[in-house]
């Protein structure tokens, strides 16, 4: 076990490689999307850093997988343990980072820190599920951990998201490479640096880089698996990396994520709730509600009562402990979301709340957004069929007794990550949830998540489940496994 020192330095930022800090002859640095000022240098890994990252990971992996469960289950919870020694230092790394307010960051890492401890206590099974077991023969299904995996990290939730990889893949015996965003590498650093003080060498190791690091890990032959979360497009792109070797992959990828509105809710419970689940982080979350489907008898009341409940939404930058939305987290997707607000007035989509940009000569700094409401748009527009991820949803009327068809909108996309049903008829919400074409389906909630429970995509939202033992078995091998007692 290593050592109990955890105090961390959290102004300087190195890759970790085989439990030693190391330096890289180039750097980049992130910014703070509240200010828009530069935060710290971290390094821009090469072929050779991946190299020695996959060395070590392999040379590691070889004692790792002989210790039990139990055992690898112990640097789980010491590693938790280090991180709430230093959850003042992580949660301002984490806002400046992410531009998450307070409430935000917290959020983030309460629920990290349950992860590591939570996912400490899974198991597959014992030594081996027992299959067949005769006189002359004994049928088993072992599940053997792959070797060297990297995860692939997205900036939205890097705290958590990270560690909700890392935690899966060394609980089940791999070596865990991880490979943040270049938007947001500072905490993924700083939990590698922690890591050293607690794990063998080469168990986990943390490279930082620029958009080259990606192709140069999914290429590695000595890498065994590809855990991914981020766009769809990137996704893909992921895949077709990974085919050449025949790495196994796991693919969390982006969502459009629908909320069904039954005309028997209650509005002064469900309308706010909504609202928090539309626009929790400024909407930059996969499994945020995407698009709003409100029975026609409630539709109006219904959406005065979201717009009340939004304009309430405070709006600040890290740090700021009253607010509940914060920036766009960087300068490239504060610019895609330019494009789609410019389409409120080219098409003609009516706003209940918002829409309105600031004029582009602005002198106030940060990557902020208005939140923003569009009534009942048509179900071909843009905001209705791509994901915004950003602050902005559309709010659409359905009507009739039949079910059918707004399941039929509901499902009408390409992505299937999650999507809910909101109603008092228990029997009628899990009927209608059943038919929906998502990983995740909720009734009379959604975003609700626990690391006991996978959660993946379905369509282009996805392949393979993470978290839970269904996520646990995503980082083994299957193996059958025959004992003939007696010879042949």
């Amino acid at each position: 076990m290593g050592s109990t020192d955890y105090k961390l330095d959290f102004s300087t930022f190195y890759n970790v490689i085989n439990n030693t800090l190391t330096t890289t002859p180039t750097t980049r640095h992130g910014v703070d999307p509240g200010t828009e000022d530069s935060l710290p240098p971290v390094p821009v890994s090469t072929q050779d850093d991946v190299d020695q990252a996959v060395r070590a990971g392999q040379q590691a992996f070889l004692k790792w997988r002989d210790l039990s469960y139990d055992s690898r289950a112990v640097y789980l919870n010491q590693f938790a343990d280090a991180i709430e020694a230093n959850r003042s230092g992580f949660e301002t790394l984490l806002g400046k980072e992410t531009g998450k307010p307070l409430q935000g960051v917290v959020l983030e890492l309460n629920f990290a820190i349950l992860h590591l401890r939570e996912t400490a206590k899974l198991r597959i099974t014992s030594d081996e599920k027992i299959l067949e077991d005769n006189p002359e023969r004994r049928a088993a299904i072992r599940f053997t951990p792959l070797g060297v995996g990297v995860g692939i990290v997205p900036w939205n939730f890097p705290f958590l998201l990270g560690l909700g990889k890392l935690d899966q893949a060394v609980l089940s015996g791999n070596a865990f490479i991880w490979k943040p965003s270049p938007f947001s590498p500072y905490t993924a650093l700083k939990l590698g640096e922690l890591a050293a003080k607690i794990f063998p060498p080469g168990v986990v190791q943390v490279l930082s880089g620029d958009e080259t690091l990606g192709p140069l890990l999914t290429a590695h032959p000595g890498i065994s698996k590809i855990s991914f979360t981020g766009s769809s497009a990137t996704g893909k792109k992921v895949m077709a990396a990974c085919a050449g070797t025949l790495k196994r992959v796991t693919l969390e990828l982006g969502g459009n994520d629908a909320a069904i509105i039954c005309d028997d809710v209650d509005l002064s419970v469900v309308a706010p709730k909504i609202a928090v689940f539309c626009f929790l982080h400024s909407g930059q979350i996969c499994m945020n509600i995407k698009r709003v489907y409100v029975h026609a008898k409630i539709y109006d009341q219904f959406l005065a009562q979201m717009v009340a409940v939004v304009k309430t939404f405070r709006t600040g930058a890290a740090g700021d402990e009253t607010a509940f939305s914060g920036p766009v987290q960087n300068a490239m997707q504060f610019e895609k979301l330019k494009g789609l607000y410019a389409e409120i007035e080219k098409q003609g989509w009516k706003t209940a709340l918002g829409g309105t940009l600031e004029t582009p000569d602005k002198k106030e700094k940060g990557f902020f957004m208005p939140l923003t409401i569009i009534d009942n748009p048509p179900d071909d527009s843009r905001i209705v069929t791509e994901e915004p991820f950003g602050p902005i949803v559309p709010v659409l009327k359905w009507s009739g007794e039949e079910e059918d068809d707004v399941i039929r909108r509901a499902n009408d996309s390409n992505m299937g990550l999650g999507a809910s049903v909101w109603t008092a008829d228990l029997e009628r919400g899990e009927r209608m949830a059943k038919k929906l074409e998502a990983g995740s389906v909720w009734v009379n909630s959604h975003f609700e998540m626990a690391p006991h429970v996978p959660f993946g995509g379905h369509k282009w939202s996805g392949i393979g489940m993470d978290w839970g033992v269904e996520g646990l078995k995503g980082w083994c091998n299957t193996q059958a496994f025959w004992v003939r007692k007696v010879p042949n």
